[in-house]
């Protein structure tokens, strides 16, 4: 989820506004997601989405396996890179 976020730029707190939820919900979820509550991670899902977040099944190896992908990028908005991940940005 960390990934995905990082991914479209969003922030926790865009995250949080975009798919209903409490900031709080989300941080847990990026740290223990096997955890979450059903209706919260479908939330999230469908916010990641809505942002251009394609989610792959494990079965689906055509698109380089499982995992998360961009639908397309923007050269304006091109997100965090994951090499460029940290708590300073983690906002």
């Amino acid at each position: 989820m960390r990934g995905a976020r990082a991914m479209t730029g969003l922030s926790i707190e865009q995250l949080a506004a975009a798919s209903g939820l409490p900031i709080a919900t989300i941080e847990t979820l990026e740290a223990d997601e096997a955890n979450g509550e059903p209706h919260a991670v479908l939330a999230i899902k469908h916010a990641l989405e809505a942002a251009g977040i394609i989610f792959i099944a494990s079965g689906n190896h055509d698109e380089g396996g499982p995992g998360v992908r961009l639908k397309a990028r923007s050269a304006a908005d091109e997100g965090i890179r994951p090499e460029n991940l940290n708590a300073a940005n983690d906002d």
